[in-house]
């Protein structure tokens, strides 16, 4: 028995535990190819890298790369309704045919802004909780407007 009155067996288990809730778990690494067009490519100075993040979200990504490029997150995400939207835009009919969803507030991106993952828009597949693999490409659009 030891000290606190368990057998070895016990206390080597407990102390086995104790070990795993302790180590932090690993988190995983993703590479993908990071694609910019219009201001985003303006603002960094190229139109294609790769980036490397803890995680495998479009979220964590996007975490990652506004903590390196914190101006990217004003040019891309809405932070209110009347960002997402552009005032000349149709307007929605009251019954959508199939299943329309938005991404909630604070994940839409501005009007003319777009993040894209292997060229389909992030909303269209699980918003930002769209899983990323090695090797997927994210696109980062936010083209040039010009009027006359």
């Amino acid at each position: 028995m030891t000290p606190t009155g368990q057998s070895p067996e016990t206390a080597e288990r407990d102390d086995a535990a104790s070990d795993a809730e302790a180590a932090p778990e690993a988190v995983s690494e993703t590479t993908v190819t990071v694609r910019c067009t219009g201001h985003v490519r303006t603002e960094l100075g190229r139109s294609e890298f790769e980036y490397t993040f803890a995680g495998d979200t479009l979220r964590a990504f996007l975490d990652d790369l506004f903590d390196d490029y914190p101006e990217l997150q004003d040019m891309l995400i809405a932070e209110t309704e009347a960002d997402a939207t552009h005032s000349g835009w149709a307007p929605t009919p009251e019954e959508l045919p199939g299943t329309w969803t938005k991404n909630p507030l604070g994940e839409q991106t501005i009007a003319f802004a777009r993040i894209l993952v292997n060229g389909q828009f992030n909303e269209n597949e699980n918003g930002f909780d769209t899983t990323l693999e090695d090797g997927d490409r994210v696109a980062l659009v936010y083209p040039f407007m010009f009027c006359c």
